[in-house]
């Protein structure tokens, strides 16, 4: 399956020219004219690598990418800067940002997919070292979690069940994660039992923390528990 890139940039034109070089070059590229929109795909789809401009209207790229970084779903996600700047001194900034590599405009597409390719080259050497189930990296803290939510199944745990406080949309697919998750299934078990693969369900159990307003699997449960949402 190709990568998934993210293009977000404010240049109509320049926007569908690096689409059309991405795509034909082999990626599946989502594409948004601003930093908000970019955002918002990304709790629907998290991409494997987002290519950004810098200078945009209301948030530009910096604040794009501290709001990456500030989320633990995509602290690791590599980020390419577009932009007019050339300074060492916004470079400078970039890099201290977290950016992953930089590219000033205007560029060779070619070098933009030798710097994409080698950033998820790069990405999928490094998988094996961090385990392939991003929970792995916190054992203590994911046998925590498990614990916890052992604890809300448990038949002592009486939960009132109450409607949701707001409307929640879940896909199938979705809904059958939540309830392995609610069984206090690691992300290798469910991927096993949904054959599929590790990543996919990280990205919909990303997605049902934001569906739910929920920041750890313990939240998720006992909101599901409460609200009558696992089956």
């Amino acid at each position: 399956m190709s990568a998934q890139l993210l293009l977000v940039d404010d240049e109509p034109g320049l926007r569908e020219a690096v689409k059309d070089y991405l795509q034909e070059s082999g990626f599946s590229v989502q594409v948004a004219s601003n930093a908000r929109e970019g955002w918002e795909l990304m709790q629907q789809n998290t991409p494997d690598l987002v290519i950004s401009d810098i200078m945009m209207p209301q948030v530009d790229g910096y604040q794009f990418l501290k709001q990456l970084r500030d989320d633990p779903r995509f602290q690791a996600l590599p980020v390419v800067f577009l932009t007019a700047k050339g300074m060492t001194g916004d470079r400078i900034q970039g890099y201290q940002a977290g950016v992953d590599a930089y590219l000033p405009k205007p560029f060779d597409p070619d070098e933009l997919i030798a710097i994409v390719e080698n950033l998820l080259t790069r990405r999928t050497a490094q998988a094996p070292a961090i385990g392939e189930d991003s929970e792995n990296m916190d054992i203590a803290k994911l046998a925590h979690e498990i614990s916890k939510i052992k604890d809300l199944l448990s038949p002592r745990t009486a939960i009132a069940q109450t409607p949701p406080p707001f409307k929640i949309d879940l896909t199938p697919r979705e809904q059958s994660v939540l309830n392995l998750v609610a069984q206090g299934l690691m992300n290798k078990e469910i991927a096993r039992r949904l054959e599929t693969s590790v990543r996919n369900v990280e990205k919909y159990v990303s997605r049902l923390f934001s569906k739910t307003g929920t920041n750890s699997r313990t939240e998720l449960v006992r909101f599901a528990l409460e609200h009558g949402l696992a089956q």
